[in-house]
């Protein structure tokens, strides 16, 4: 395969990929992590390297609003953003989904405020996961690059026709350089042909795109058709992939094994957090302990079959989520579990394991207490697990100095 490889951050991958893509419009507003996605495209248009239009506007949710409007007239739009960016022009997401508008929006997570945090986790952006917008969580910058023309492919095409967000962890991936293949743009342009929009917009005429004021039974049939185009993006993005495959080498699967085939305590993960994990896989296997990790990397649509039919008769599984559904627990975990209810030979013990939220690094012997929590369970014969909350033991002797001595709260923990 022809490819050129580089060493580049995960938002020169992003920009890459929106180059290579051919996006004609980039409204932006900066937000760490994400900045330097759009200053890359800016120079390259600037020097003349890249046909597009990038516009600032004053606000994520004016730059959401462009987006959205803009990919109605037919031009192929990229944009960016994370964190409270995400949340400030949350109500659009809602608009551009039902507009039906395929533009791809890139979001760098960054755990929400209060408190403040520049790191990552995930709940910006599965905060979004009910938007109608597609989903695609990146596990390196190569994926970063080809999640968005996989993301464009997938969106325009006449049997969907719905944004997406291609998502990957600020800091971890945003600015760690790995050995990226910078696809041909040959290539590119014969997977991803030119955006042909349907019934775009234009001045000149009389169109209406979600304007009108409906009742129950007129907005239900939207949604419905909403919901059917994004269940069939799952077949789109296979096909799509396959394609992509022929074209570049990497197949590319909603979800994915590493060392699963004989695996009885399987992993589940999603993010840059997965290199770790695969890690600790390789170190489980040298103690003799038969381990697994099942990555998904498509959260909507959610590929609830083949997550069950990937786990069914393991004898334990743990579901990481780098996130937290306040007074329930991790977001992905209860998604899997709805995703087994009723599986032949479903896993006896499904432990939920909540761990990296606002960026925690998680070590290797963390990561290992997973694997020994779940040899502990099949043991003990519990069935149902507390949720596994990631901490050394020197981390919370820190925390709890650090906020005594702010008094501000009073700190408890369990065993």
């Amino acid at each position: 395969m022809r490819h050129k490889a580089v060493m580049l951050t995960g938002n020169a991958a992003a920009a890459w990929g929106a180059r290579l893509a051919r996006a004609e419009y980039i409204p932006a507003y900066p937000i760490t992590p994400q900045t330097e996605i759009i200053e890359t495209l800016t120079k390259w248009i600037q020097e003349g390297e890249m046909d597009a239009k990038l516009v600032q506007l004053e606000s994520e949710h004016s730059m959401l609003t462009a987006a959205g409007t803009a990919s109605l007239t037919g031009v192929r739009v990229f944009t960016a953003t994370s964190s409270q960016g995400l949340l400030y022009g949350f109500e659009m997401l809602y608009n551009i989904a039902g507009w039906r508008a395929p533009l791809v929006l890139v979001n760098v997570s960054r755990a929400l405020a209060a408190p403040i945090s520049l790191e990552p986790d995930h709940n910006d952006v599965l905060a979004a996961r009910d938007s109608g917008f597609i989903q695609l969580h990146a596990e390196t910058c190569q994926e970063v690059l080809d999640f968005i023309l996989l993301a464009y492919r997938v969106a325009e095409d006449r049997r969907v026709m719905l944004p997406a967000i291609v998502n990957m962890d600020g800091f971890y991936l945003s600015f760690t350089r790995e050995p990226v293949k910078i696809r041909e743009q040959d290539l590119v342009d014969e997977f991803l042909p030119h955006y042909s929009a349907v019934n775009p917009f234009r001045a000149s005429r009389h169109v209406a795109k979600g304007s009108a004021v409906v009742g129950g039974h007129i907005y239900s049939y939207f949604k419905y058709h909403m919901h059917e185009a994004l269940r069939r993006a799952h077949d789109v993005f296979i096909e799509a992939a396959r394609s992509f495959s022929r074209k570049f080498g990497e197949l590319y699967h909603p979800v994915s094994g590493y060392m699963l085939d004989d695996a009885e305590y399987v992993l589940v993960m999603s993010n840059s957090f997965a290199t770790l994990g695969k890690h600790v896989v390789k170190l489980m296997r040298q103690r003799g302990v038969p381990a697994g990790l099942l990555k998904i990397s498509m959260i909507r649509p959610f590929p609830a079959e083949e997550i069950a039919n990937s786990l069914k008769g393991r004898k334990a599984v743990a579901v990481f989520d780098q996130n937290i559904s306040l007074g329930l627990g991790g977001i992905i975990y209860n998604e899997v579990l709805g995703a087994l209810y009723g599986c032949p030979k479903r896993p006896e013990i499904v432990l939920s394991v909540i761990g990296g939220v606002g960026g925690k690094w998680l070590s290797v012997e963390e990561m290992e207490k997973i694997f020994d929590e779940l040899k502990r369970l099949e043991r003990s014969g519990i069935t149902k697990p507390r949720p596994l909350f990631l901490f050394r033991r020197d981390e919370l002797t820190h925390i709890e100095r650090v906020l005594k001595l702010a008094g501000t709260i009073e700190v408890s923990h369990h065993e």
